[in-house]
């Protein structure tokens, strides 16, 4: 019974909960316990704030998605400049090979933590594990691996419940928020947006709504034709996509409540990667929380690798009109899976330059927000023309929240820029 309610579930969700368990990779897992470690509690209303932005987002999307039948970059490339694209299409591709890089660092080094084996000889297995599975495995049978290396973020519930933790105040903190006007605090903010609204998210949900019609024979092929859905499909990827984001910054919260009662609480106010917070935890929450947050990071890493990986593939192939697609083999789309090899190998071989993981990550927060703004601008445009959309366009709220966090997005822009340069 227990079985059949599990896969009765996996079921049921798709590409939305994908989306937001893979936002909490091991670059966020890093960025969140550096958030607890340096702040304590202040900023754990972020979660709770950034939340419907994030749902408004992503539903935004996967909406193009599945009323297109193309994801962002082809509706981009019939209906924008082409410079605009590949700027777009490049800067993606090299943002998410530099986070490819920091996230399979932090598995093969909380590996070495939980194993004692050398991180060097992890970093190739994981690399490995993760190419066979995307090449070689089927779409249908890859998005049920995905589904359920989700469920390893729920690692971080049970670390926060290994510690006593003062709920009173953390509940205070969550709904109270308490602003600081301090270059610190504000540029941990910049970070934190960069890292829950991040631009592989926008394409990887509107390709993988795709991917769903493609297999579910709405849809004959990617980029060709426009699949007949019905109110319960955008209703069903709506509660999918809202649950996925709910989930997502959940997990967040725990894992800022964590690090900010352990790390934060015996003075550590600096943590440069996932697997460095996690090696901390050892002696001041015990080896159970330790390996916890190093599953947790391993989990994570192979389910957010792929997507980074994927993402800058259906980008770059829609780009140049190749054929893509994961229900399609290497054979029938080899410049699709070449992309993914590529940007994969590379992330492997930044961690064998040792370039350092908080440069990698730093680095990619910089493309992020510089791609982010103008890529939701372009987002709120496509979902608002109904010459692409038809009646699905936005409601007044997916605009109100649309342009709304547009608007802060660009601000954190700005101050990240401000904050490079002075």
């Amino acid at each position: 019974m227990k079985q059949s309610k599990f896969r009765r579930f996996l079921r049921a969700i798709g590409p939305g909960f994908i989306t937001g368990a893979a936002d909490d990779d091991p670059s966020g897992i890093g960025t969140y316990a550096q958030t607890g470690a340096a702040f304590g509690y202040t900023q754990l209303w972020f979660a709770l704030f950034v939340t419907p932005f994030m749902i408004a987002v992503q539903e935004m999307c996967g909406r193009i998605g599945l009323v297109t039948g193309k994801g962002l970059s082809g509706v981009m490339r019939r209906h924008y400049s082409p410079l605009l694209l590949t700027a777009v299409v490049s800067l993606l591709f090299v943002a998410n090979t530099v986070n490819i890089g920091a996230d399979l660092g932090a598995m093969a080094d909380a590996m070495e933590l939980v194993t004692g084996m050398p991180s060097v000889g992890w970093l190739f297995a994981f690399t490995m594990l993760i190419l066979v599975l995307e090449v070689f495995v089927s779409y249908c049978a890859y998005a049920k691996v995905l589904k359920v290396l989700c469920v390893s973020l729920l690692a971080y519930v049970l670390a926060a419940f290994t510690v006593t933790e003062p709920w009173t105040a953390i509940l205070r903190a969550t709904l109270l928020p308490s602003v600081s006007f301090t270059k610190e605090y504000l540029v941990n903010i910049v970070a934190l947006f960069g890292t829950t609204i991040s631009p592989y998210l926008f394409f990887w949900q509107a390709d993988e709504e795709v991917e769903e019609e493609v297999e579910h024979h709405q849809l004959r092929d990617m980029g060709r034709g426009r699949p007949h859905i019905t109110r319960r499909d955008i209703t069903s990827m709506r509660l999918d996509t809202a649950f996925g984001m709910v989930f997502s910054n959940l997990m967040t919260f725990f894992i800022i409540t964590t690090a900010a009662t352990t790390l934060g609480s015996h003075g550590i106010r600096a943590v440069a990667t996932a697997a460095e917070a996690a090696a901390i935890l050892q002696p001041l929450a015990g080896r159970f929380a330790s390996l916890l947050f190093a599953a947790g990071i391993i989990g994570t890493g192979l389910l957010a690798v792929p997507i980074l990986a994927g993402s800058a593939s259906y980008a770059i192939s829609e780009a140049f009109g190749w054929k893509e697609g994961l229900f399609r083999t290497a054979r029938q789309a080899p410049g699709f899976y070449a992309v993914i090899v590529v940007s994969t190998a590379i992330g492997l071989l930044v961690n064998l330059l040792k370039v350092p993981a908080f440069q990698m990550l730093y680095f990619a927060a910089i493309l992020n927000g510089i791609i982010a703004p103008p890529l939701l601008v372009i987002i709120l445009l496509i979902s608002n023309n109904r010459s692409v959309m038809g009646a699905r366009v936005n409601t007044r709220l997916s605009n109100v929240l649309g342009w709304s966090i547009t608007l802060l997005m660009s601000l954190a822009a700005g101050v990240l820029l401000l904050t490079i340069l002075f």
